[in-house]
């Protein structure tokens, strides 16, 4: 690290500052070196603004992992606006080549509430830039510069940059995928489709932002339609081609005339669309159209939420149309017009060859790939960027630890970094090691298993036969995940594709061990057990967990229906004249307590099948028969009875009885 010692540079012309503005700017040099007197910018006729760019000294560098250039703006007005913050961003058009910081700038202004106004404004943007506000005052106080550091330490080492539960939208939160992004550019340049398809939050959405950013810097124009929006979905093939057109517009600011929706009749639709997007084309300097349609299951068969997609002809007329005039293009203009992207979790409508017994246009026609997880070099500069931002150090073996336990997946990683980030020492800068790091991950996995079960939900709900495989491979079950391989390989291909398997020779294994862990944990007694000690294992452990539940519910539903004292000799009844003489002097809720009286699980049943019509009915349900032989079921197979070997039937029918009470009493309770 090159040591910067403050100051200000000899050739920095500072002349355009008025008396005040020059004072502060002399304040800040005596801890900054001033590299720029910058300039002015006026925003419109009222709103003139004054800038210059400050290069961090050894302890802003160490402290805040800050090594670029600052910008820092004047706001000369008494009332914060927003407008303020606009300013920032025409500075870094100014300098397109040199190297500022984006993530941190600072504004000074003459409003004395500017620190707690910007606080309350930028509070619900996470992906804000980290700005740092003082008031003028604050520099005609104070004697020394402790008041600036402090500051940046207040809104650096508070902010959690971690969090983001959104698809980025600005570069300079953007990590790892610029290659992608340059890779499909090129592939629209060349006039070639392509596709993208990835798990929930693997960063899909962020890549089709970077995409139209990267686009709308060359002047090249985009759209993205967003294809679980009901104004898309919800139209018929026809009316989709015109909201394509008329989004085509809106999104590029392209002024020309276009068809009315109504023109786009299912015989002239294809015409209108073709006389269209030509406009647009023209109107765009003859700059090829990059189309991206997000969400492509939403009009998808199958998968769409709307019938008309999902059983009926829309997806095949929707797609003929496009390739065709496509294919048109390419063969009349001899120059590209448009190309398109299309996005979503699972590329079945591409790879299926017909739908609806007719031809799928877009089978084998789309180049697709799978966005891929995060090396562990893409891992490092992510979190140790933002970690540096907030003061944290990250031991470099964890780099490593994040990319196999979370197999590269940005959005879990950088949620994991969030918790360590909230146990770690607040005195900043703070090393965040490996036992730090162990803590973190275990409390991620108690804590939000609900983030595996959104990753894995489209699974779930569309694609149950690759869900399933990972049950199985999860639960070290090879048979049935080799049986549903050899059925349908493709699977294999998907789950690979969204780096959550991966093959060694001919042997298969998680890439993300978290998610591993989770399908164990919640399919563990659907696992297959090949001994009689490990069948016993999970009966003694899944029926004395429900037994303590149970005491409780019967507990609680006797006393509510008939009062306490009555509860009290109605169980006493059940236990039998011996016990009910021993426990008589006992409190009601003792008699439930295994460690104070002899309760049994048969007891239990007799209270629950005695009262079940009173009490019990509207809890397991009316079929009073069946609940008790459930109950029974769970009883027969008991602790002491561990000498008797269960087969693999009696444990089959073990957990349908015990999974089915199980779930009535974990609800109730």
């Amino acid at each position: 690290m090159t040591d910067t010692f403050p100051g200000i540079n000899r050739n920095t012309k500072t002349d355009h500052f008025d008396k005040d503005e020059s004072y502060i700017l002399d304040f800040i040099s005596k801890d900054w070196y001033v590299t720029n007197g910058g300039g002015n910018i006026i925003l419109n006729q009222t709103s003139h603004y004054k800038y210059f760019l400050v290069k961090p000294t050894r302890d802003y560098q160490e402290m805040f992992n800050l090594e670029k250039e600052v910008v820092v703006v004047f706001s000369p007005y008494d009332n914060f606006e927003t407008r303020s913050l606009d300013v920032f961003d025409h500075v870094y058009k100014y300098y397109p080549d040199l190297r500022l910081e984006n993530v941190c700038c600072v504004l000074i202004s003459k409003d004395k509430n500017i620190k707690e106004r910007l606080q309350k404004l930028l509070q619900g943007d996470p992906e804000s830039r980290v700005v740092i506000p003082f008031s003028y005052d604050e520099f005609f106080r104070s004697s020394n510069t402790y008041f600036i550091k402090n500051r940046f330490r207040n809104f650096f080492f508070e902010r959690d940059l971690f969090a983001f539960e959104s698809p980025i939208t600005k570069d300079f939160f953007f990590f790892g995928r610029t290659s992608l992004i340059q890779k499909i550019i090129n592939r629209h340049k060349s006039n070639e489709n392509s596709g993208l398809f990835g798990l929930r939050k693997t960063g899909k959405t962020s890549v089709i932002n970077g995409i139209a950013r990267a686009l709308k810097m060359d002047g090249m124009p985009s759209v993205v339609i967003d294809c679980q929006d009901t104004g898309f979905n919800q139209r018929r093939w026809n009316e989709a081609l015109h909201y394509i057109i008329k989004e085509i517009k809106r999104q590029n600011d392209i002024q020309c005339l276009i068809e009315d929706e109504s023109k786009y009749t299912y015989s002239d639709a294809s015409s209108k669309f073709e006389k269209d997007i030509k406009k647009l084309f023209k109107k765009s300097d003859n700059k090829p159209i990059l189309l991206i349609f997000d969400e492509i299951e939403n009009i998808s068969p199958v998968t769409s939420p709307n019938p008309f997609w999902k059983t009926d002809m829309d997806f095949l007329l929707f797609w003929q149309t496009i390739r065709s005039n496509f294919q048109r293009f390419i063969r009349e203009e001899e120059k590209p017009i448009f190309s398109f992207l299309v996005v979503g979790t699972n590329p079945k409508a591409i790879e299926t060859p017909r739908i609806n017994d007719s031809d799928n246009p877009v089978f084998n026609k789309i180049p697709f790939e799978y966005i891929q997880g995060f090396t562990v070099s893409q891992t490092t500069e992510m979190i140790s960027k933002l970690g540096g931002y907030m003061g944290l150090e990250f031991d470099d073996m964890i780099f490593g630890k994040l990319k196999d336990d979370f197999g590269g997946h940005p959005y879990l990683m950088r949620h994991v970094c969030s918790i360590a980030n909230e146990f770690a020492n607040k005195t900043r800068p703070t090393k965040v090691d490996k036992l730090q790091y162990k803590k973190a991950k275990e409390t991620f996995s108690e804590r939000y298993s609900h983030y595996f079960e959104m990753i894995l939900e489209v699974l779930v709900k569309f694609y149950p036969e690759e869900y399933d495989m990972l049950t199985y491979l999860a639960n070290d079950d090879m048979e049935s995940f080799n049986e549903l391989a050899s059925f349908a390989p493709e699977l294999i291909s998907h789950l690979k594709g969204y780096n959550l398997i991966e093959e060694n020779d001919g042997n298969f294994y998680f890439k993300i061990e978290s998610i591993k862990d989770y399908l164990r944990n919640k399919y563990k007694y659907k696992a297959k057990l090949k001994t009689p000690e490990e069948r016993w294992k999970e009966i003694s452990e899944r029926r004395n967990k429900l037994e303590i539940k149970m005491r409780q519910l019967v507990r609680m539903q006797l006393q509510s229906h008939l009062g306490k004292t009555e509860a009290f000799n109605q169980v006493l009844n059940i236990y039998g004249s011996d016990r009910k003489t021993k426990y008589t002097g006992f409190e009601y809720s003792d008699l439930f307590e295994a460690d104070k009286v002899e309760i049994y699980f048969m007891d239990l049943i007799k209270i629950i099948t005695k009262h079940y019509d009173l009490i019990f009915k509207n809890i397991f349900g009316t079929n009073k028969d069946e609940t008790k032989v459930a109950l029974e079921t769970i009883n027969k197979f008991r602790s002491d009875a561990h000498a008797k070997n269960i087969d693999s039937d009696e444990m089959d029918f073990f957990r349908v009885n015990i999974s089915k009470i199980e779930k009535i009493v974990y609800d109730f309770i």
